[in-house]
């Protein structure tokens, strides 16, 4: 057996976890980008990356109601109910609900305020709270998310 010298001195770190040279790479490319955005907008170059605004060819107000296990409720303005959604079917509309209470919280909307449901000439789903101007391109989101909430304008 052998024995441990409890007295001995911690090791020390001669390397550095992270090389220099990473480090000032790093700083490099955060430098670059800076200057190249910033060059960018000072210069007024257009936005390149933007989704086309497309025309509305299809608008519908909802009201949206969900919880925290995905289930969610879709009625009309009117309180006509639209569809009740199980958490399997609603998880994604009960998520989008909940964006939207965070929003209207910090703009003090009532959380019951219809919301736009837009379909463009592009294509392109959205959602849009007119009460506090909250958007969301809802393609982005997957094609079996933004179904969810085309089988809403169907209906």
């Amino acid at each position: 057996m052998t024995q441990i010298d409890t007295h001995a001195a911690p090791p020390t770190h001669d390397r550095d976890l992270v090389p220099r040279m990473m480090v000032r790479a790093m700083l490099a490319l955060v430098l670059t980008v800076l200057t190249v955005v910033t060059i960018a907008r000072v210069t007024g170059q257009p936005l390149i990356a933007t989704l086309p605004e497309g025309k509305i060819i299809i608008q519908r107000e909802i009201v949206l109601s969900g919880d925290m296990s995905g289930a969610a409720r879709v009625h009309a303005p009117d309180g006509t109910l639209i569809a009740v959604l199980s958490p399997e079917e609603g998880g994604f509309i009960s998520g989008v609900y909940r964006v939207l209470l965070h929003e209207r919280k910090k703009t003090g909307v009532a959380p019951d305020a219809p919301v736009l449901l837009l379909q463009k000439d592009t294509g392109r789903l959205e959602i849009h709270d007119p009460s506090t101007g909250w958007r969301a391109d809802l393609m982005g989101f997957g094609a079996d998310n933004a179904k969810a909430f085309a089988r809403l304008l169907a209906q």
